[in-house]
């Protein structure tokens, strides 16, 4: 071979990396949309549905690409964060309320996967849980707004002498439908419901306020996505020195006293699954939407004896976690 021709050779050689890198389809994206900021409480959500894409084969930056867009719970940024998301190109979107209304405006033909705490057939997102039909299905913790009764249980269990027992919830009526499971409850338990509703961490003097006048001696919070991502502002609030159980665990890791509710990192991590199987091509209708199976009950000793409180020993022996 004469020396032009190995060189002809060699340089063409060089190229073949670059050809077959232009050739190499690009990886998918996933959008991860939330209205609430990337604070560590969150941390844990978005690594369960990294898992769960991993059960599906993706791995981030390996064979796809996830785009995290928080609004700092600054909602009125979602409608910009989605469209540039459907810029992006996403393959499918992963979204919880209040985010997942910016999702659909901005991605009608993007297959989206929900994290939701309402019933998704009643809000309009699915006709039914088996068959979604349209491009939205996910996870519903709509069966979590019907465990206000166990946690009304719980709660008097800690502090029996309680009589007086306010609910705080989010005034969207999603938010009311267990509120005729505790009342059953409450009577069998010889309580007495006072209900207080606070749409955002300015409202919460008021209704502590309200609590009061009211006069009562412990606090069933409903929460509500507002509310949420404000925990720990939330949590600091009973300087008022009221026993509260809440509706999530990460209250009780901020500092709140008790918390029985679904497993939220159990739900991303299904979520992550079915963004997955929607990149391998599997439709939205074609993925009945799931409710949590796994429910966790966590208790702050610490808080517990700040307020004066001894925790039963049956109730530290059913708890999924103990903070001491």
């Amino acid at each position: 071979m004469n020396k032009r021709k190995f060189i002809t050779l060699l340089g063409g050689a060089a190229t073949w990396p670059l050809a077959a890198r232009a050739q190499q389809p690009a990886m998918p994206v996933v959008g991860f949309l939330r209205s609430t900021t990337s604070a560590p409480q969150f941390a844990q959500l978005v690594a369960e549905f990294g898992k769960g894409l991993g059960e599906e084969g993706f791995t981030e930056g390996r064979n796809v690409i996830i785009e995290r867009r928080w609004a700092d719970n600054q909602l009125d940024r979602l409608p910009g964060l989605a469209a540039d998301l459907v810029a992006r190109k996403a393959a499918v979107i992963v979204a919880s309320t209040p985010a997942l209304s910016a999702a659909r405006a901005a991605a009608p033909d993007i297959p989206i996967v929900f994290v939701v705490g309402n019933d998704p057939v009643a809000t309009g997102l699915v006709t039914s849980l088996n068959r979604p039909q349209g491009n939205l299905t996910g996870v519903t913790f709509f069966g979590d707004s019907l465990l206000g009764a166990k946690r009304l249980e719980l709660l008097h269990e800690l502090v029996p002498k309680a009589a007086v027992v306010a609910v705080l919830l989010d005034p969207t009526p999603a938010f009311e439908v267990g509120l005729p499971d505790m009342e059953t409850a409450a009577r069998s338990l010889g309580l007495r419901l006072v209900l207080v509703k606070a749409a955002s961490e300015h409202d919460l003097d008021a209704a502590f306020a309200r609590m009061a006048a009211a006069g009562a001696d412990a606090i069933l919070f409903g929460g509500g996505p507002v509310l949420q991502s404000r925990l720990r502002d939330v949590v600091a609030l009973p300087r008022h020195a009221i026993p509260t159980i809440y509706e999530l665990r990460d209250y009780v890791e901020a500092g709140g006293l008790i918390s029985y509710a679904a497993s939220q990192p159990g739900a991303y991590r299904q979520a992550g699954v079915y963004a997955g199987k929607i990149l391998k091509g599997v439709k939205p209708s074609e993925l009945p939407v799931l409710q949590p199976t796994t429910f966790e009950l966590a208790i702050n000793l610490r808080t517990a004896k700040a307020l004066g409180l001894e925790v039963p020993p049956t109730l530290l022996a059913r708890a999924d976690e103990v903070i001491e």
